[in-house]
This record gives C-alpha cells, structure tokens and sequence, in this order.
C-alpha cells in the first residue's frame, strides 16, 4: 500500500502537468523529490522515528517524575505550614496566658501598693497625732511652769510686802529645826 501511495502523490501533483520532463535528472523538482525520499529512508532505516519516540518518552516520564517531586513537595510544604500554623496558634494562647497573667499579677501588685499606702497613711496619721498629743503636752507643761513661776512670784511680793522681820526670822529657824529633826 505504502508503494502505491508515493507514486499516486506524485501523480496528483502539479509537477507532473509539465509531462515527461519531470522524471528526468534535469529537474530540480525531481531531484528534490528524491533527495527528501533517501532522507526519509535514511532516518527510517536509522531508526531516528523510535528514538525520537523513544526521547519524548523518556522526557515524559522525567515530566511526571518531576510532577509528583512537585506534588510530594507539596504535601510537605503543606504539613510544614500546617505545623507553623498550629505553632502559632499556641504562641497566640501562650501570649494571651501571658498577658492574662501580667494582668493579674498587675492588679495584685495594685492592691497590695493600695494597702499598703493605706496603711502608711494610717502611720502617719498616728504618727501626727503623737506629735499633736507631744506638742499639746509640752504647751500644757509650759503653760503650767509659767503659771507656777508667776505664782510664786505674785506670793513672793505678797509675803515680802505682809511679812515682818520677826516674823521672816521666825520662819527661819522653824525651817532649820525642821531640817535638823528630817535629818537624824
């Protein structure tokens, strides 16, 4: 069938419409025709058709090898970011552990720094009221001296402008006996 097919080709073909001329060595048409043929036969008979089938077999399959790489990279850089991400989200919960208790650790810090001021306030307080009650005291105790000193200077003039030198004398000696009797 191949024999028949080749010379039907060439009969349909315009080169034939110039007649006999075509078959002869003079034309390049010819000489073409069959210099492509021998190229053809030569790579048939070298078998070129099965190595390039052969080739492009081979390319597809390092094609396929290098889809599945693909896919099985994929996969892998799909459970890498599936691990980053449940990473994170314990990162997220362990800040927010954190931070809840950086809160609550602050609030107590709060309470405590509160109490205590209070209870500094409450120091002060009484420490001003002793010295309120001190200052109070020593005014009271001033006041009385005072009151004392002039006392007795008012009944020092008294008695200095009432009494007589027999009586001072007299005064005297009952303070000496006095003094003599507390003494043995």
């Amino acid at each position: 069938m191949l024999r028949l097919t080749v010379p039907m080709i060439l009969a349909a073909g315009p080169a034939l419409a110039a007649g006999d001329r075509f078959f002869s060595l003079a034309n390049t048409d010819f000489i073409v025709l069959i210099s492509f043929l021998l190229f053809i036969g030569i790579l048939v008979y070298l078998k070129v058709p099965g190595l390039l089938g052969g080739m492009l077999d081979k390319r597809a399959e390092g094609i396929r090898a290098e889809l599945d790489e693909a896919k099985a990279l994929r996969e892998e850089a799909q459970t890498v970011l599936a691990s980053y991400e449940r990473k994170q989200k314990e990162v997220a919960e362990q800040s927010q552990r954190i931070v809840e208790h950086a809160r609550e650790e602050a609030r107590l810090a709060a309470e405590k720094a509160k109490e205590e001021l209070q209870a500094s306030m409450a120091r002060r307080i009484a420490a001003a009221a002793d010295q309120i009650d001190s200052a109070q005291a020593k005014v009271v105790k001033e006041v009385r001296d005072e009151a004392i000193t002039v006392a007795v200077a008012a009944a020092r003039e008294v008695i200095a402008k009432q009494m007589t030198s027999a009586a001072a004398n007299k005064l005297v000696d009952d303070a000496i006996a006095a003094v003599e009797t507390k003494l043995h």
